[in-house]
């Protein structure tokens, strides 16, 4: 039973060592980078790197003590289901939406407390909203996370007032009364919540089951997205969502 217990360990701990390289600009890691953001101490963290770059799941440059993602995660990725993956199956109708509107398209799906962009179009124009695939951000701020927690069962909206990580600056009361008005009017819209200069408007995507299964958004700088803008776009945002869950399924 304990070497079960230190088998399983050892598999938590080479995850998290993969899940460093999700987030922004971690390309390339050190091992003192990675033992200080997983907590734990050097020698570990070697023999799982060392582990890891044997299986092709990690590489390390050269000359360096720099790490990778490996040509294995890459052969893994080749063989995700794409059938009625919402990032592939979704992706000309954000571009379309994109030509039409000329901001940054997002598409986000909520995983437990945090949305995830799973799906991203960029603006084509030199003042720009630019937004990283794979990216996780809180539910407690942005219009995406807003109209994801305002359609979330209530228990996932218990569980996020309730969570620690919860930023001091939002007022919780303030924030339920945001996503009261979010199911009322369809929409939600963020001016600078999460980055300076931004701003967006985001919509929900609903299977034909009647749920919500996703958050469509549109991002770019406040010089150019007055509220009035956003609202109007909103409109433009909901016929969009409407087809896309049509298109889901």
């Amino acid at each position: 039973m304990e070497d079960r217990k230190l088998t399983v360990r050892a598999v938590e701990r080479a995850l998290d060592i993969l899940l460093c390289f999700t987030q922004d600009n971690d390309y390339d890691l050190s091992l003192t980078e990675i033992s200080a953001k997983i907590g734990l101490h050097k020698s570990t963290v070697h023999r799982l790197l060392t582990t890891l770059e044997e299986k092709g799941f990690l590489q390390r440059d050269e000359g360096t003590d720099k790490y990778r993602l490996g040509i294995r995660i890459w052969e893994l990725s080749t063989h995700l289901p794409t059938l009625n993956e919402p990032a592939v199956l979704l992706l000309p109708a954000m571009e379309r939406l994109r030509d039409r509107l000329g901001e940054t398209v997002s598409l986000y799906l909520r995983d437990n407390l945090e949305r995830v962009r799973i799906q991203a179009v960029q603006s084509r124009q030199a003042i720009r909203r630019v937004a990283q695939i794979g990216a996780r951000l809180p539910l407690s701020v942005g219009a995406s996370s807003k109209v994801l927690a305002a359609y979330a069962p209530p228990e996932v909206q218990v569980r996020l007032l309730a969570d620690p990580a919860w930023p001091e600056t939002v007022d919780r009361s303030q924030y339920l009364e945001q996503l009261k008005e979010i199911t009322r009017c369809g929409y939600a819209t963020s001016f600078e919540e999460r980055e300076p200069g931004a701003a967006a408007v985001a919509v929900p995507i609903a299977g034909r089951a009647g749920g919500v299964v996703a958050a469509l958004s549109l991002s770019g700088p406040v010089s150019r997205l007055s509220r009035e803008t956003l609202e109007e776009y909103a409109v433009i945002l909901a016929e969009a969502a409407a087809e896309m869950g049509l298109m889901m399924g």
